[in-house]
């Protein structure tokens, strides 16, 4: 071991049950019309009528009748089985694979979002006026899935295709709300698979989301879950917790069914450019499982696997044992390298890491050099620290790692986050790291953190507040410039979504989801971040329904066997150790 050297300076619920309005039923769409929901009988003439040709081509123009018609009554919500109607009229499978048909797959990806500040802030200030808009919502509308689960079936999707499914938020009175704001989780979970389907909110009470289960994992039943969270924007409210919501409102099991004839496109190991994306959208899957491995051992650690079990390509690349996570990797629009201490070593040497954000970067660190890199003694790792670390196995590899923790210009206070940029000293501390000496960071991960969620008194102010920490940020590469130095590569990590009890907080996922599009827009604008985005609040967002690997607000937390928030023995930190293996990804990638 070598120490630090100082640096140079539920029960499942029925379908249409939700947790609060039980009287609620199965599929309460109102006002449902058989000519437009594919609810009606045959209306077959009972004597000869035209040639199949032109009844062919009637019945095309009958179904695209019926779809703007739906979409005239509906927006964006246009209802699934009409949808499905018109794609198998044209030719595309049902669920809309983005090809011609099932033998061209695509992953699925989020869009850019493109005036994210300007269109949150639009949407929120929407004027009310009319019961449907100045109504709660207090269900959904699932259209077929609920049909499908009110019959105590499964619905059977294609697996590799990318399936759209529209649902319509609901008042107490079953009555479709036109107005969005509502914050829902959806998860999709099976035995070996664990994500986050992406939602948009179309803003007039319809709402989407698109499923996707890769064919290697296509085994067993999986549970589609939707919980209401906050209500119109209310999460992004200062004070949050007094307006929680928190309703399942449906449990949904789903069925995906392999198709030999497609396959998606292979994962290639990310690369510097994979980092380019504002929002990425990955899954957890479980590629290895020790069934005897229930509980920590005597150190806390859930070291289930052999540390060389091998990964599956192409969903990592690397020792899989190495994560502690009993066989689960994340992957998303390329897969991670998952290194071995001596290949770390060789990517961080000579190097200098510059952190700046909350304490999970504490966190973060901690777990690479414990994990990774194979030091013991991390005490120098506090909220605020700058030190050179050398190889413990002899090597005469080295790396210099600095953190400045960012919740408070005062490093044993909480609860400023951006605003800490306010002090002046604070930002002369910040500049000496750029401004001397012969050289510079080679990397910079940048958060804004937690903390931010308990200042800002809204999007509106936190938005003024990125800008500053924005155009403070391109002051100091600017800076950098004019010295002659390279600029350092940039990453901004997003903020985790909280977990357990801390879902309804002040720093809930739906203001710090909403904080992370903020600020990458102004870093953005700004010309900051040269290195690209590491989309943590992804990473994080399919275990946050609970405390099993979290505390709430860390998801790294030192392995120690002590009761856990859930009330069991031990937690499971490999969420966070994954992140450290995605930043090693983009610093040796580049």
């Amino acid at each position: 071991m070598s120490p630090p050297h100082s640096a140079p300076h539920h029960p499942p619920l029925a379908a249409g049950d939700a947790k609060k309005q039980p009287h609620l039923g199965a599929n309460p769409t109102p006002n449902k019309k058989a000519s437009c929901f594919g609810g009606g009988g045959d209306h077959h003439p009972k004597k000869p009528g035209p040639s199949a040709a032109k009844l062919a081509l009637a019945s095309f123009l009958a179904v695209i009748l019926l779809l703007a018609a739906d979409a005239s009554l509906t927006g964006a919500g246009a209802h699934p089985r009409l949808r499905q109607q018109y794609l198998h009229y044209v030719g595309v499978g049902v669920g809309g694979g983005g090809g011609g048909g099932t033998d061209s797959l695509s992953w699925l990806s989020v869009p850019d979002r493109p005036n994210f500040t300007d269109d949150l802030l639009a949407r929120w200030l929407a004027p009310g006026g009319s019961p449907c808009r100045d109504a709660r919502t207090a269900n959904i509308s699932v259209g077929v899935l609920d049909d499908a689960a009110a019959r105590g079936e499964a619905t059977t999707l294609g697996a590799g295709q990318i399936h759209e499914v529209t649902f319509w938020a609901l008042d107490e009175a079953g009555q479709r709300r036109c107005l969005g704001g509502d914050y829902f989780e959806v998860d999709l979970s099976g035995d070996a698979w664990k994500s986050r389907p992406p939602i948009v909110d179309h803003g007039d009470g319809s709402y989407s989301f698109r499923l996707q289960v890769a064919p290697r994992f296509a085994v067993g039943e999986f549970r589609l879950t939707v919980v209401l969270l906050f209500r119109s924007f209310e999460g992004l409210k200062f004070s949050s917790s007094r307006f929680k919501y928190r309703a399942e409102l449906r449990r949904i099991p789903l069925l995906f069914r392999p198709d030999k004839n497609a396959s998606l496109p292979a994962l290639e190991t990310c690369r510097a450019a994979d980092f380019s994306r504002d929002v990425w959208s990955g899954r957890w899957t479980r590629l290895a499982k020790n069934d005897n491995c229930e509980d920590v051992d005597a150190a806390g650690r859930y070291r289930c696997l052999e540390p060389d079990h091998p990964c599956e390509a192409p969903w990592c690349d690397g020792p899989l044992g190495a994560l502690e996570s009993n066989g689960w990797v994340y992957s998303a629009h390329c897969s991670f390298k998952l290194f071995a201490a001596d290949v770390a070593w060789r990517c961080l040497d000579g190097k200098w890491v510059f952190f700046w954000g909350d304490s999970n970067h504490v966190d973060t660190i901690r777990n690479l050099l414990t994990f990774v890199l194979g030091i013991t003694d991390t005490s120098a790792v506090t909220r605020r620290f700058d030190a050179v670390f050398t190889n413990p196995s002899g090597g005469a590899e080295t790396v210099r790692i600095t953190s400045i923790f960012n919740g408070h210009w005062n490093m044993s206070m909480n609860y400023l986050g951006l605003h800490s940029l306010r002090n002046r000293g604070f930002r002369q501390l910040i500049r000496s790291y750029f401004m001397s000496g012969d050289r510079v960071p080679d990397v910079v991960v940048l958060n804004s953190g937690l903390h931010d969620g308990c200042y800002w008194t809204s999007v509106r102010a936190y938005a003024q507040g990125a800008d500053f920490a924005a155009q403070f940020w391109s002051g100091v590469m600017d800076k950098v410039r004019a010295r002659g130095h390279a600029v350092p590569r940039v990453f901004y990590r997003s903020t985790i979504a909280t977990g357990g009890y801390a879902r309804d907080l002040a720093f809930n996922p739906n203001k710090m989801e909403a904080f992370n599009g903020v600020l990458v827009e102004k870093m953005r604008q700004y010309g900051v971040l040269t290195g690209g985005v590491i989309d943590n609040f992804d990473m994080t967002f399919p275990w946050h329904y609970d405390n099993r690997c979290n505390d709430g607000v860390h998801y790294g937390r030192a392995p120690a066997r002590l009761v856990w928030r859930d009330g069991k023995i031990g937690h499971q930190y490999f969420v966070d150790l994954m992140l450290g293996h995605v930043l090693l990804n983009a610093i040796c990638n580049g």
